[in-house]
């Protein structure tokens, strides 16, 4: 049986490309009324809109600095407020300034933990409330394989998506009894601009610690995402569901 999310309401951050491309695509598909965030680049946004949109789905796009308290709160209140409520959020915006860690500069470090974990935080403690009065929720984070295992040359963005899982553990003891789940998604090697770009040596040496043989799709996460957000995860709460072909068990 096909999972169906038709009424509820969800918010995706960095949704308009990659993997929050294909995440708010696939909760659309589900039946979702998707609504999804981007920091600059509307067109891009636009375009999955409209992409959703020519599916037969339901979707809009608002641009906001997830890294802004203020313009979280008021993106999910004006959101709650205009759709009737708010069930499902992904919190899949963030960035990556790789760098080794005895020559890491302040301001990447705190770039990289405003927009990957106070930014995740701004956007749960927000979507709570709206939560709570719908007595069912649905919160998922968009960790990484790196939070796990660590990766040299990424101490800063390893540490921010580890700080997820302890995040999404803590929330979902607080927020239990109201019906609403806390969990993290942990992608490993996703098929993307970023990996596309990587030379052929580059490519097989991963894919030779990968037990499954192949990079994974943004498709791949986004199934996992559509899964947590819907009843048939009603029983899976400060979970980290790794995406990752094996690469880290």
């Amino acid at each position: 049986m096909q999972i169906d999310l038709t009424g509820k309401v969800a918010l995706v951050t960095g949704g308009s490309r990659g993997i929050g491309r294909a995440i708010a695509i696939g909760l659309a598909k589900a039946g979702a009324d998707v609504t999804l965030t981007y920091a600059s680049n509307a067109t891009a946004a636009e375009a999955v809109v409209a992409e959703i949109s020519a599916d037969g789905g339901k979707a809009a796009a608002i641009g906001f600095d997830v890294a802004d308290p203020a313009a979280a709160k008021a993106a999910v209140d004006t959101l709650a407020k205009t759709k009737g409520g708010l069930h499902i959020v992904v919190a899949n915006a963030g960035i990556s300034v790789d760098g080794l860690a005895m020559r890491y500069k302040d301001d990447d470090l705190e770039k990289t933990f405003r927009t990957n974990v106070f930014g995740a935080f701004y956007l749960a403690r927000a979507s709570i409330y709206p939560m709570m009065k719908s007595r069912w929720g649905r919160l998922i984070f968009i960790g990484s394989v790196v939070g796990e295992a660590g990766n040299a040359g990424q101490a800063a963005y390893s540490a921010s998506k580890a700080a997820l899982e302890g995040l999404a553990k803590s929330l979902a003891k607080e927020v239990a009894s109201r019906n609403i789940t806390s969990n993290v998604v942990a992608p490993g090697y996703i098929e993307s601009d970023m990996t596309n770009a990587l030379s052929d040596a580059v490519k097989e040496a991963v894919k030779a610690n990968i037990p499954l043989g192949s990079v994974g799709l943004p498709e791949d996460v986004a199934n996992a995402v559509v899964f947590l957000a819907s009843d048939r995860a009603r029983y899976i709460t400060g979970q980290v569901m790794g995406v990752n072909g094996g690469m880290h068990m």
